[in-house]
């Protein structure tokens, strides 16, 4: 059986019959977690792999875990510090920011890896233009080649914890005020005044970035419909100039920034059709079932090899982890963010 292109939900902390089900479905590929389904890591661990034991291949298992706001899992887990926090060393220090974005991303792909999970949605590449909602301290920075740097420090720090990085939310989220949960953000911007917020993505890519994830954002001068539903986005842009042969995903499908393109399945159809690989569905079942019951384009081989490469590597188990001598050093930056950063007058 080959992974689907839908990405669902469940319910709670152990699968339900229900949550089995839907999960056999062949057009189901990838779960995601949230805090809702965390107790503590030997709960989670039996969950995920409760998860992986449903399906041959098994299913990919994602979870957003960025850090500082978004982080679903806590008690027991390395509380990151958002990143604007890192920025800010960088501001201080390039040298000494570049190596805290690759360790505070090490210690977070390598704590994950170690209950198997695949991958997080990370890093957040948009740029800190001070206006937006959703984004906020979760930028690195509003200077491009800072983020690009900081980025592919964080992307070279997860992919040595075995973790694929997925760089969000493309083609940019930070420079429109609406948090595309709630309602749909317009940047009416042309294409041409976009290139600080493509440059990290230009900078990622050459760099074997895995993923990307796109923005339900509205950019009227360059497509009418939202990002994530725009051939011209995802075919033209992403793939066509910026050469990006990762993986796809498509932000939640559920998300009130998606509501333009009508229900979930004709939103679906529509993500498929612009070039998306996955199709995340969250936190509304009926929805799910809707998609499995009505969607009727399927992705081709070359999508669902894509989505195969997302898998996580080997990594060491969680008492490993624990011991290890890089994980003690990540402590140490842990215990340097959370103090304000340290100012060096010359």
């Amino acid at each position: 059986m080959t992974l689907g292109p839908l990405m669902v939900d469940v319910a709670g902390k152990v699968l339900t019959p229900e949550d089995r089900d839907v999960l056999r479905h062949p057009l189901v590929g990838s779960v995601i977690l949230f805090t809702r389904n965390y107790e503590n890591p030997e709960q989670l661990a039996a969950l995920v792999d409760d998860i992986r034991a449903l399906r041959a291949p098994p299913l990919l298992v994602a979870v957003d875990h960025e850090g500082g706001r978004v982080q679903r899992f806590r008690s027991g887990f390395s509380v990151l510090p958002p990143a604007r926090r890192i920025g800010l060393e960088f501001d201080l220090n390039a040298q000494q920011g570049i190596a805290m974005a690759r360790s505070i991303a090490w210690l977070m792909a390598a704590e994950l890896r170690a209950l198997h999970i695949d991958f997080s949605f990370a890093p957040c590449v948009d740029l800190d233009y001070g206006v937006s909602e959703i984004i906020g301290d979760r930028a690195y920075h509003s200077n491009p080649e800072h983020v690009a740097r900081l980025a592919l420090a964080a992307v070279q720090g997860m992919r040595k914890a075995g973790m694929a990085a997925t760089a969000k939310h493309f083609p940019g989220h930070g420079a429109v005020v609406a948090d595309s949960h709630l309602a749909l953000p317009v940047d009416r911007r042309e294409l041409a005044d976009l290139t600080a917020d493509l440059l990290p993505y230009r900078r990622l890519i050459p760099n074997e970035l895995a993923a990307v994830m796109m923005g339900h954002v509205l950019f009227p001068a360059v497509d009418s419909v939202p990002a994530s539903f725009s051939r011209r986005w995802v075919g033209e842009v992403l793939r066509g100039e910026l050469d990006f042969r990762g993986v796809v995903f498509a932000d939640d499908l559920t998300m009130e920034g998606a509501s333009v393109m009508g229900g979930v399945v004709a939103r679906a159809e529509a993500a498929l059709e612009a070039g998306c690989d996955v199709l995340p569905v969250c936190n509304r079942r009926a929805s799910v079932v809707a998609v499995i019951d009505g969607l009727k384009s399927l992705p081709g081989p070359a999508s669902q090899l894509r989505i195969l490469r997302m898998r996580g590597k080997d990594a060491p188990d969680r008492a490993t982890l624990l011991a290890s001598r890089e994980y003690n050093e990540c402590r140490d930056w842990l215990a340097r963010c959370e103090r304000p950063p340290e100012l060096t007058l010359s």
